[in-house]
């Protein structure tokens, strides 16, 4: 099932409670929080204080990447501040199995992330411990960027090794997700979108979600 996850962090933070209730409103089917700490990534957005509030808005789930190294120390307080979903980096931790495995003893649906160039390799051996996989279509750090276009082949590859193992994880591809790209995104195995820019730039959130998640459902099916 194809599933929008609006990225807070092109949202008016003048605003944000608001930004959040609309893009519910619109149809999102997650928050999508990006969380990073000017070290593993250059950029500073927001700790778990604003989770904790955005969660007492929220009525999606909130889908919260942690862009942060180390992680583990941090993984308690974002899950304490109300995250449903934690998505931890694999370049982030030394010890991914011990982090992922953290992540769910604190009742949090899990996720793992990888970074444009690395392999899927890199997390083929942990699986079966995570509820999402994340590819970045982007270097992380800053929103607006453009897709890169390699990627496609990568989610492919993710796809086809998660239906050989038969495990039920999702697929999700954060970075420069537009409403002209999806299709093709969707159609190599992805079925989770995170859309920044392409939602939070427009005036009508209700229907750019619509032609995102059309276009999606139209390539996919």
């Amino acid at each position: 099932m194809i599933k929008i996850s609006p990225s807070i962090l092109s949202a008016d933070f003048a605003r944000l409670g608001e930004e959040i209730r609309a893009v519910e409103a619109a149809g999102a089917d997650y928050i999508h929080v990006d969380v990073m700490d000017g070290h593993f990534v250059p950029n500073l957005t927001i700790g778990p204080v604003v989770v904790e509030a955005i969660h007492k808005v929220a009525r999606k789930p909130l889908d919260v990447h942690l862009m942060i190294a180390p992680v583990e120390p941090y993984i308690p307080a974002f899950a304490k501040a109300g995250a449903h979903l934690l998505t931890v980096h694999c370049e982030a931790t030394h010890h991914l199995d011990r982090t992922l495995n953290l992540i769910r003893e604190q009742g949090c649906r899990v996720g793992v992330a990888l970074n444009p160039a690395t392999p899927i390799s890199q997390v083929a051996a942990v699986l079966h411990l995570v509820d999402m996989v994340v590819l970045m279509s982007v270097n992380p750090g800053f929103g607006g960027q453009s897709f890169i276009p390699y990627l496609l082949q990568k989610v492919r590859e993710m796809r086809s090794l998660i239906q050989e193992r038969g495990l039920a994880i999702e697929l999700e591809v954060d970075g420069g997700i537009k409403v002209d790209n999806i299709g093709q995104v969707a159609a190599a195995g992805a079925d989770v979108f995170v859309a920044g820019s392409a939602v939070f730039s427009q005036t009508d959130y209700a229907a750019v979600i619509s032609r995102l998640r059309g276009n999606a459902e139209a390539a996919g099916s």
